[in-house]
């Protein structure tokens, strides 16, 4: 009888970890960049605390893990070049705009200060891509090493060395080879 009450309070006990909402645990790469949710720890319910832009209300509580802030700070420095991207590309796209008309008539792709204009426009575009790219596993990582569910060892040096695969062959001299392998991510 005593294990059973021991046992029903455990299961009311509100979990020691972080937890997002289920749609931002599930974003992936390239994933749409909008603020994550998550509940504290110790909260249970469906309370979702924003985490704002930069994960900024996050950190107080990732304050005695080095590797989630490390993290965290990946995160936030990818948010930051998010934000002058897009001031780029708003302030580009402005110039090329007001191009078209500062000669009384429509003029499209006319003169050095258009095409510089629009062909930082169209690199602001392209860099968006490579700039979202892992910007929301960094926020999960984050969460991840907190909680202590960080697998794949992200921020070591070992496991970005490691190679795919390693194979024993020999040649025509008759010496043993090693060959290792490694897979481009």
């Amino acid at each position: 009888m005593f294990f059973a009450s021991l046992l029903g309070a455990r299961a009311q006990e509100a979990p020691s970890t972080i937890r997002l909402l289920p749609e931002d645990a599930q974003r992936g790469l390239n994933g749409h960049q909008q603020n994550f949710y998550f509940l504290p720890p110790g909260v249970v319910g469906e309370n979702y605390v924003n985490a704002g832009f930069f994960g900024q209300k996050l950190r107080p509580l990732l304050a005695g893990n080095q590797e989630a802030l490390d993290q965290l700070d990946l995160y936030k420095q990818q948010k930051t070049k998010f934000l002058i991207d897009r001031i780029v590309a708003v302030a580009s796209f402005g110039v090329y705009g007001q191009q078209i008309f500062a000669h009384g008539d429509r003029r499209y792709f006319d003169g050095a200060t258009q095409q510089v204009a629009i062909s930082v426009f169209a690199a602001s575009i392209l860099g968006t891509l490579f700039i979202n790219r892992n910007t929301n596993s960094y926020f999960q990582r984050a969460v991840g090493a907190y909680n202590g569910t960080n697998h794949m060892g992200h921020g070591a040096v070992w496991p970005r060395l490691r190679p795919a695969g390693i194979e024993i062959g020999q040649v025509s001299t008759g010496q043993p080879t090693l060959g290792l392998r490694w897979a481009v991510r």
